[in-house]
């Protein structure tokens, strides 16, 4: 692996991710769409730690798909953000938080805000509208986590590294 950061995420369950990814299409600026939806667990790792790949193939062998409750939008300013609750999840981080301390920056220390975000970088009442309009339809539903990948920030788009699935 190549001495740039990691970026650890959680992988979600095929129509999970095709519907987030049609949203984010749809209402993320083109120009600065070089991503598929995604739930980012760490932002920065180190590339050079070989634990890593070790830790991230343990715990995903303890847990088994979970279930991830969609209850509301949110609005992040300038974007709109799908909030995601699942206290697995937030376990699941908290450990990886402990094992990884002395590895992690100020953002990936921060108690974990579980979101997928379809739109960024807009102006603020665009991203109030799009709000406004998705609130009009929306149903709380649920969506799977299906284990943890790994990818490399690029600087903009990231390259696919490892998939991890959980163990059930």
């Amino acid at each position: 692996m190549a001495d740039v950061p990691l970026i650890l995420t959680l992988t979600l369950d095929a129509d999970s991710q095709q519907f987030f990814n049609t949203l984010r299409q749809q209402y993320f600026p083109p120009v600065r769409n070089f991503l598929d939806a995604h739930l980012t667990l760490f932002h920065h790792l180190p590339a050079t730690e070989p634990r890593l790949i070790e830790d991230i193939a343990s715990v995903t062998n303890t847990y088994v798909p979970m279930k991830l409750q969609v209850n509301e939008l949110k609005s992040i300013g300038n974007g709109v953000a799908y909030k995601i609750e699942c206290d697995q999840l937030l376990q699941l981080h908290k450990h990886l938080q402990q094992q990884w301390d002395r590895w992690l920056i100020p953002q990936d220390r921060q108690k974990l805000w579980p979101h997928i975000t379809i739109q960024n970088k807009v102006e603020t009442n665009l991203a109030k509208l799009l709000k406004e309009e998705l609130e009009q339809s929306f149903k709380p539903f649920t969506a799977t986590g299906t284990g943890l990948s790994l990818f490399e920030y690029m600087g903009g788009p990231w390259n696919f590294v490892q998939s991890f699935p959980f163990a059930g």
